[in-house]
């Protein structure tokens, strides 16, 4: 094995993620990588979630039409506007093998795009895993380098944190191209960064309706809890994470309750006029 794999081990091993909740954890030498940033207990409003009937993926039809909506072509944040009923899917912090890759089995089963928020050290941990994002249809932005807090660094530290994020995602992708949208970890940002973003052409994917599957919740609070939030909003960009085996285990459940409530899933790709990364995929 050489020598750079073995660091992009141990880069994977101090990364791995599990959500935007906390501060990441160092991990001791030879500890298996585990999900370094969930929350040990559920939220408070979720712990009397309503029993939901869960299904799985081989219970789901072959194919489930009529849940892809509109695609938004985005240039900046005000194009992101959503009718009553829209909703556009986000995923943050991989990509990882296996996860990425259940999450994106059942987005194709029910016809839907959504858009990876990925960070760069975990791009260039699996590059393959990565292009297949971008393979199959979805868009890509990033999540900074490493997941750092950037509200807590220099101006200066924090848009290194960035550059760094978009090199190594357009390195991973190799002949694909990156969205140039970017979604700050934590929800972290300050004004100076955002308009620093504007000024480059880049998109911050805000969020709101936070999934909060990064807290050690079950599958079914999960569902409910973005069910929940979704209906009293009518409408939103949903925050979930590719990372966690329970985000995709609520998956099928969710999108078929979309499905069923006349919900349309939105998918959003670059507009023109956009930054230095202009595509999702090879081509439209």
């Amino acid at each position: 094995m050489r020598s750079g794999l073995a660091v992009v081990g141990g880069v994977v091993a101090a990364l791995l993620l599990s959500g935007c909740a906390n501060a990441p954890k160092k991990l001791a030498a030879g500890e298996r990588p585990g999900l370094a940033f969930a929350e040990e207990r559920a939220p408070a409003d979720t712990e009397q979630s309503p029993q939901i009937a869960m299904l799985r993926p081989d219970q789901l039809p072959r194919a489930l039409g009529g849940l892809a909506g509109r695609t938004i072509r985005v240039a900046r944040v005000a194009d992101i506007a959503l009718r009553p009923g829209e909703v556009v899917l986000t995923f943050d912090d991989g990509p990882i093998p296996g996860r990425t890759d259940r999450v994106l089995d059942i987005l194709d089963r029910f016809g839907v795009k959504a858009t990876f928020l990925m960070v760069g050290q975990m791009a260039n941990a699996y590059p393959a895993t990565a292009r297949k994002v971008a393979a199959r249809g979805h868009t890509v932005g990033t999540h900074t380098q490493g997941h750092a807090n950037l509200a807590s660094l220099s101006h200066a530290s924090a848009q290194a944190q960035i550059e760094r994020g978009r090199k190594s995602v357009a390195a991973a992708l190799g002949s694909y191209r990156a969205a140039p949208f970017f979604r700050f970890p934590y929800l972290a940002s300050t004004a100076a960064l955002r308009n620093s973003l504007a000024a480059q052409g880049i998109v911050v994917i805000d969020a709101s309706i936070d999934s909060k599957d990064y807290f050690k919740s079950g599958p079914q609070a999960i569902r409910a809890r973005t069910l929940t939030r979704l209906r009293q909003r009518g409408s939103g960009v949903i925050l979930m994470h590719d990372i966690h085996p329970r985000t995709a285990a609520m998956l099928p459940g969710l999108l078929a309750d979309l499905k069923a409530g006349g919900y349309k899933v939105v998918h959003l790709k670059p507009g023109a006029g956009g930054g230095l990364l202009v595509a999702s995929a090879k081509t439209d």
